[in-house]
């Protein structure tokens, strides 16, 4: 959900997942590595801020009312 939930932000912004990392300051893929493993606070609160959501807004499932 984490991941669906950054893609289709880039999406609506249209921005690929490596342009955010990089301007993120994060690694090129280092946001598609994300489905395999776990990122750090740090890491999300920088694509939080960037989309100007909460970090709640990035975990959460669509699915939830």
């Amino acid at each position: 959900m984490l991941l669906e939930n950054i893609k289709r932000l880039c999406e609506e912004e249209g921005i690929s997942t490596y342009a955010l990392a990089i301007k993120c300051g994060l690694t090129g893929g280092a946001i598609d590595k994300w489905k395999d493993s776990s990122p750090t606070v740090g890491s999300l609160k920088k694509v939080a801020d960037y989309f100007g959501v909460t970090l709640d807004e990035l975990l959460r499932d669509n699915a939830d009312p």
